[in-house]
């Protein structure tokens, strides 16, 4: 039952939860990670730097939150909060309920520059970051070439107009004169790289020919 199972374990801070699986088998979701990480080393190319890094630091949160999950605190989201809210309860006597423990879990995710809660910890040093500021403002305009996230990125600085909304997997196109939004699927990682679509791209003067191009491909 993934959806029931998601649930309880989205609200289990204890990390003992037992999801049952449909062969039967009773596992934690963090038994779950170790064992999805060890299927991805056993599949993992052995000269990609990039590839061992992010193993290396996935094995190390496991690690963390199996042994220590506080000492994880500069890595997990979750922890993080729940320290920073934890400390402030102690210091004033509140309880959980408390609407100033509520205010502090809102002021937690804001993003605007010096009112967030989780960007005044990346400034004490209480939380680490993989990226700098210039790496997400380049991010912003030049997307990864090597996968899908290149189609997508691409499109929404060509034709901005006619985008009506952007995921992971899609993007969904309003094109003038059609009754219903055109939904472009984005399901392969690896198919939307700079390779594969920038010639198409470049022959597109709008939005319409690359929907047009896109179908006739598609035919």
């Amino acid at each position: 039952n993934p959806v029931r199972e998601m649930h309880e374990v989205s609200h289990d801070t204890s990390l003992e939860h037992r999801i049952t699986l449909a062969s039967g088998r009773r596992m934690t979701a963090l038994e779950l990670q170790m064992e999805f990480l060890e299927l991805a080393c056993q599949h993992s190319p052995d000269d990609d730097p990039a590839t061992t890094e992010v193993l290396d630091e996935w094995a190390s949160v496991l690690d963390g939150l199996r042994t220590d999950p506080d000492a994880c605190a500069d890595r997990v989201d979750w922890i993080a909060k729940r320290s920073l809210m934890e400390g402030f309860r102690r210091r004033e006597s509140l309880e959980w309920s408390s609407p100033r423990l509520q205010l502090i879990d809102l002021q937690y995710s804001d993003l605007r520059p010096g009112r967030g809660l989780a960007a005044k910890l990346e400034e004490r040093g209480r939380m680490r970051r993989l990226f700098t500021d210039d790496d997400v403002e380049l991010a912003v305009t030049h997307p990864p070439r090597d996968t899908r996230a290149y189609f997508r990125g691409e499109c929404i600085r060509r034709f901005p107009e006619a985008i009506a909304a952007a995921s992971w997997d899609s993007v969904v196109f309003d094109i003038p004169g059609r009754e219903a939004l055109l939904r472009v699927p984005l399901i392969d990682p690896l198919r939307g790289t700079r390779d594969h679509v920038q010639a198409l791209l470049d022959s597109s003067a709008d939005a319409e020919r690359l929907i047009g191009s896109l179908a006739a491909d598609a035919g």
